[in-house]
């Protein structure tokens, strides 16, 4: 199977099995998830986080085991997921026309922190936030053929945008499990139709786990993802991480208020930041700071370990 038929196979396999479904219960998430969590617009936490200096974020002894953790199609689909999302992103970083090429990871494709060390060797070589963006948004565009990309907007999204939230929070959890940890499709009902079952919650995400940075979450996963919906496939989407917990709600076909964009950006940095805080500096030009994060280059590319700092403001390369 070549690697470009594989987002296509998944996706008509994902839109097959949702057309079975006649009503909206069918994408209810299994019956033993009895206290299925409401969305909420703006957590308590998160609030009370913009007030802070810094995010403790959850406790690493609770850490999941997120190799244990596998989406509705199994481990093996994960793994062959996973393994083409690594191989799109190095294709993407290395391109002979990039301002900054980025060589491959020599971990291996199935390795999640060879993708961990990617993304942090992109927003550590880019000073520019808004090329980061792009950057991971191209990345999404990548893993699907431009007939789908093409189609998807005035197929679906147009005429069926509550179908389309609902399919699209369902292949979420199908899709992204590898990726974001264990989840679940739940309800948006602050939205005007009750957004039921066009939410999705991310328990403990390990993007935001493994990388422990704000300022990478914002940039790589959260901008870049609600951008790749409402452009390529027109569909809006709202990404509301909790920092405090590392739990993260998709709304899908909900577009992100000016409030909720900028409680994003005024997050403060985690205090288990392998840069130190260094990147908002960097990301900005300014400041001693900037020569500290160039010497801190290789060792946040390597992750070599958390260490508990206060930085005095929110991370500069989340604002605008």
């Amino acid at each position: 199977m070549g690697r470009s038929s594989l987002p296509t196979i998944t996706l008509l396999l994902i839109i097959s099995a949702a057309s079975m479904f006649s009503s909206a219960d069918a994408f209810s998430p299994p019956h033993h998830a009895r206290h299925r969590r409401r969305y909420s617009a703006t957590s308590a936490s998160t609030l009370l986080a913009s007030s802070k200096r810094t995010v403790e974020g959850p406790p690493i002894a609770t850490k999941p085991d997120y190799s244990s953790i596998h989406g509705p199609l199994g481990p093996f689909v994960d793994s062959t997921l996973m393994s083409l999302f690594r191989v799109k992103l190095s294709e993407q970083l290395n391109r002979s026309d990039n301002a900054v090429r980025i060589p491959d990871s020599k971990l291996a494709l199935n390795d999640f922190m060879g993708i961990v060390e990617l993304t942090s060797s992109m927003n550590s070589q880019y000073n520019n936030r808004t090329q980061v963006q792009e950057l991971a948004r191209e990345v999404l565009v990548s893993l699907f053929p431009p007939f789908i990309l093409d189609r998807f907007p005035s197929w679906f999204a147009s005429p069926f945008p509550d179908f389309s939230a609902k399919l699209c929070a369902w292949a979420t959890v199908v899709g992204g499990t590898w990726l974001m940890g264990e989840c679940e499709v739940n309800d948006v009902p602050e939205m005007d139709n009750g957004g039921k079952n066009q939410g999705v919650l991310v328990k403990r995400c390990r993007f935001i786990e493994e990388s422990q940075c704000a300022s990478i979450c914002v940039n790589s996963c959260k901008l870049p993802t609600q951008n790749f919906f409402v452009q390529n496939m027109g569909l809006a989407l709202t990404m509301t991480p909790d920092y405090e917990t590392g739990e993260c709600q998709f709304a899908y076909g909900k577009l992100p208020t000016e409030e909720e964009e900028r409680e994003a950006r005024e997050t403060p940095c985690l205090m288990r930041c392998p840069t130190n805080g260094g990147m908002r500096s960097w990301h900005d030009d300014t400041g001693s700071g900037r020569e500290l994060w160039l010497k801190d280059l290789e060792a946040l590319s390597k992750l070599n370990g958390a260490k508990d700092v206060s930085v005095g403001s929110s991370c500069s390369l989340m604002e605008d």
